[in-house]
């Protein structure tokens, strides 16, 4: 068996006393691993470094066995995405949130995704929304997508404010005010077709919205935690967005 492909390397692990398994996501055969031989050698170390882009060959005998990859470097970015705290949590979160997704099971939207938004990240003031709106896209793939482009009780696309916590459907002002103790805040960047940008108080709003639907509908039925780097990269994006207001952020 072999095949070729273009991948972004997630993450390492060492194997044996020279190699390596590498994990890739790949464009089109999803998350995938393998070993590298040598691959802790001076000349692999730079290549095998999360957040590269590498042309990947796969060989293994058999379709189900583990195999070998080669790869060459396509984009070494690893040494930037070293220099911003966004861009360090991001990867590592980025990384955790597609180890939720089956092995092997091709999701080549998320492939380009995560390729755009790596050379970004290390943009602090662009990385939040766009790790938000990649949480927004996982939660979709695992069956679990918000519906917020109308409002769930009355259908209207207008002044849509609110994300009811059952349903992850948009409610609007009006329909929703009798309930917006319960409710979680819809962020106005995130409505269709907004061109509005993130602030502070919405970013925040936003990492809770997405948080309260991945422990909902995915950590807490696997016996998951979030994990400390989707932890450091949401405090690293909001210190980004300038010093908190208390009174704006309480609740």
């Amino acid at each position: 068996m072999q095949w070729q492909d273009e991948a972004v390397i997630i993450g390492v692990k060492r194997h044996g006393e020279t190699s390596v398994i590498a994990e890739l996501m790949t464009r089109q055969r999803g998350r995938h691993l393998g070993i590298v031989r040598s691959g802790r050698s001076r000349s692999m170390q730079p290549v095998l470094q999360p957040g590269n882009r590498v042309e990947v060959v796969w060989r293994a005998r058999l379709d189900e066995h583990l195999g070998e990859f080669k790869m060459e470097p396509v984009r070494l970015r690893a040494a930037r995405l070293m220099e911003t705290a966004t861009a360090v949590y991001g990867v590592q979160a980025m990384g955790a949130l597609l180890r939720l997704l089956p092995e092997r099971d091709p999701h080549p939207h998320l492939f380009e995704a995560l390729d755009i938004i790596l050379d970004s990240l290390d943009d602090p003031s662009e990385a939040g929304e766009l790790f938000v709106r990649f949480e927004l896209a996982v939660l979709n793939d695992l069956g679990f997508g918000l519906d917020l482009a109308e409002c769930a009780a009355t259908g209207v696309r207008d002044d849509l404010v609110y994300v009811s916590p059952k349903s992850g459907r948009a409610v609007s002002r009006i329909a929703g005010e009798p309930y917006a103790d319960r409710m979680l805040a819809l962020p106005p960047f995130l409505r269709e077709h907004s061109a509005l940008a993130a602030d502070r108080r919405t970013m925040a709003e936003a990492f809770r919205l997405t948080g309260f639907f991945l422990h909902r509908h995915v950590y807490e039925p696997r016996g998951l935690t979030e994990g400390a780097a989707r932890e450091g990269f949401v405090q690293a994006a909001l210190k980004a967005l300038g010093e908190a207001d208390p009174q704006r952020e309480a609740g």
